[in-house]
């Protein structure tokens, strides 16, 4: 009779890591669409020629999505069949992969600015067309716009649109996974056992963002038109700001995925036995988590019949709002949100922006800057999130042990970001922009200061971007603006001869030539840009460690019937309020940083050339590192509640225990009274 109990256990237990397995995959995979099309934000701002402001928007759109229905998937969907709803939403997700892809079918095939005809691109021999000396500059300034109506269809430029409703439905199909999953698995595992279990899911969930930045650094090295373009007339490389990769095909890939990690979960039953019940449950110690959750809430609304009521959906919504209220009442758990909320914050403006940052204060590609974020950082977050949840089971910490943890992780990586505001590099040198066509820094940054004695006669247009570094190390706009007469040779190849702007800054008789693209940084950018990485990857590593920790913190802190609903809470406050608007005032503050502008086909405002080194960098690291320390702050005040809170539950069990042992009726009333204090004191903290 033995026999069949352990069978029915080795069953459950089977059944219990196939859904860890496959909800580890699912984050994996939803994981992995998101970060690339976080590596991907670069190249969709170039090919829709839009601002910064715009692609935060598309990029808040995921949030947006989330926001629609995460407070009633959270609740609703804890009460109905969750492994079902998180296969539903893998669904919707893979579908929304899939329309983000579709604007490249649709539109034309990719044209980037250029001052160069393209008789210039097809002829090898010599041409005398870089210097427009026998045009005026009004027909310089006309010539995109002989056909409006042509350009407007050709550049696409509501296309946009569809990658903003594709990634607003990825928001709306990962809206089960993390609540519901989360959730399910806590429910039916051992409670000392769910850290180890949050920590494998993570840390299998950071290798999704690691396999998606380095799929977006393989992609942006390929050409968007690939297969449909004759590569040998293309004038510019993987490293120019107008470079555009396949980065359509990645969506195709991701969604795939996305689809292949839904199969699971249409094979796993609604409920499942708790882990490890058929034991008798044994006493732990105080450190023990089991013991801390007991301890940590109060008794009421605890039931422990193991009986499941199945309510209808009346009486479920109408319990919404009450619970809603309770659960706010948690004064740990609403001011847990607040400090996720600001952390969130800085760290989506940071990761979103990070490729073009590192672009543009230290010379990077932005293919490199992808990969060296996905190969580095990443790995760093995936071995913290790990550590955290060992520290957390070989310790045996509880509430207060992991809210230590998670604080000073806190406290540590906020030492090495500060740090990391000092590195930069100097600026490039763009004659007219940064410096002027003598080489002395420039402060003007107008229009106005492109224009030079040594290119005037050549009736130069300000607006064009096609940059080429001199032999004297600086880049000018455009081989018009550095006054080249001659060119020679085709597509990357092609090389301009006889740059009277080269002359300025060069001693007589030397080569007044210059080559497509922007001159490479100075030597001491590349020792600048190892000490930020390394402080970089050092701060991810010890950030991370205190994710799971602090994790742990926010699920001991709420009652098991409300848990769901916490999470989905939490989830919608911090994706609304901190995933839609940090993008958006990121991206439009860095905006006001830029120093050159593309232009459209039709002329108008395109994506952004160049940036004002110093300003970006004071910008982007001065907020990140600034909300930051506003979450720091409010670290302290949680951990400060914590202890507060585990000191008067510790009174009210003290005064408990007392009232039993005490054998008198005075003293047993004594007790009772005071832990009815504790009780009324503590009614502001709990559920």
């Amino acid at each position: 009779m033995s026999v069949e109990p352990k069978k029915t256990r080795e069953a459950c237990f089977s059944k219990l890591k196939l859904f860890l397995v496959s909800l580890a995959f699912a984050f994996f995979a939803k994981a992995f669409c998101g970060a690339y099309l976080k590596s991907s934000i670069t190249q969709i701002e170039r090919r829709f020629d839009i601002p910064s402001s715009l692609i935060g928007v598309i990029d808040g759109s995921f949030e947006m999505g989330n926001l629609l229905v995460i407070a009633f998937v959270s609740y609703f969907g804890a009460k109905l069949h969750r492994p079902r709803l998180i296969a539903i939403g893998c669904l919707v997700m893979a579908a929304g992969a899939y329309l983000i892809a579709l604007p490249h079918f649709l539109q034309g095939q990719y044209k980037y600015e250029t001052s160069v005809s393209h008789n210039t691109l097809v002829n090898s021999s010599e041409s005398a067309l870089p210097c427009h000396s026998n045009h005026s500059l009004h027909e310089a300034e006309m010539t995109v716009l002989d056909d409006q109506s042509a350009c407007e269809k050709e550049a696409g430029s509501s296309l946009w649109i569809y990658v903003f409703v594709g990634n607003m439905l990825r928001g709306i199909g990962e809206t089960p996974i993390m609540p519901l999953g989360i959730s399910y698995l806590d429910d039916f595992s051992r409670e000392e056992n769910t850290p180890f279990y949050l920590a494998c899911i993570h840390t299998v969930g950071i290798l999704g963002p690691m396999f998606g930045f380095m799929l977006g650094s393989f992609l942006a090295k390929i050409y968007v038109d690939i297969g449909f373009v004759d590569l040998d007339t293309i004038t510019i490389n993987h490293k120019d700001s107008r470079w555009v990769g396949a980065w359509w095909l990645g969506f195709i890939v991701t969604g795939t995925v996305i689809l292949l990690s839904s199969i699971p979960f249409w094979f796993l039953p609604r409920s499942l036995p708790k882990q490890g019940e058929e034991k008798s449950p044994s006493k732990s110690t105080e450190l023990a988590p089991v013991a801390e959750q007991e301890n940590f809430l109060p008794e009421e609304n605890q039931d422990h019949s193991g009986k499941e009521k199945q309510p209808t959906f009346q009486e479920l919504a109408k319990d919404f709002l009450p619970s809603v209220r309770r659960l706010f009442r948690n004064s740990v758990y609403s001011l847990m949100v607040l400090t996720y909320l600001v952390a969130v914050n800085g760290f989506i403006g940071m990761i979103t922006f990070k490729p073009k940052y590192l672009e543009q204060i230290y010379g990077q590609s932005a293919s490199k800057a992808i990969f060296l974020i996905g190969i580095l950082n990443l790995p760093a977050v995936a071995l913290g999130i790990i550590t955290g949840g060992f520290i957390l089971k070989r310790f045996k910490l509880g509430v207060i042990g992991a809210a230590r943890v998670s604080i000073s992780a806190s406290l540590c990586s906020f030492c090495l970001l500060f740090a990391q505001v000092f590195i930069r590099c100097d600026m490039a040198e763009v004659a007219g922009l940064t410096v002027t066509y003598q080489g002395s820094p420039n402060v003007s940054y107008d229009h106005q200061t492109l224009v030079s004695q040594c290119n005037m006669g050549c009736s130069c247009s300000a607006k064009h971007w096609d940059p080429v570094c001199a032999y004297n190390g600086m880049t000018y706009a455009s081989p018009c603006l550095a006054g080249c007469q001659m060119s020679t040779g085709v597509g990357k190849e092609m090389v301009f001869h006889n740059c009277t702007c080269v002359g300025d800054v060069m001693t007589a008789g030397m080569n007044m030539s210059a080559v497509l693209g922007q001159c490479p940084r100075k030597s001491d950018c590349d020792y600048m840009f190892k000490v930020y990485m390394a402080l970089s990857v050092v701060g991810s590593f010890i950030s991370a460690c205190g994710g799971t920790p602090g994790y742990i913190v926010l699920l001991r802190s709420i009652h098991k019937d409300l848990k769901a609903l916490a999470l989905g809470m939490q989830t919608l406050i911090v994706r609304s309020l901190g995933g839609i608007p940090p993008p958006i005032y990121f991206g439009a503050l860095i905006d006001r940083t830029c120093l050159k502008w593309g232009t459209k086909l039709c002329g108008g405002r395109g994506a952004c050339r160049l940036y004002d080194a110093d300003a970006f960098r004071w910008t982007y690291m001065g907020l990140i590192t600034g909300l930051y320390f506003l979450s720091n702050i409010m670290w302290g005040s949680v951990y400060c509640r914590v202890v507060k809170r585990h000191k008067k539950l510790t009174l009210r069990n003290q005064a408990k225990e007392n009232g039993h042992e005490g054998g008198g009726e005075a003293n047993g009333h004594a007790n009772i009274s005071i832990a009815k204090k504790s009780d009324d004191t503590e009614k502001e903290s709990t559920i």
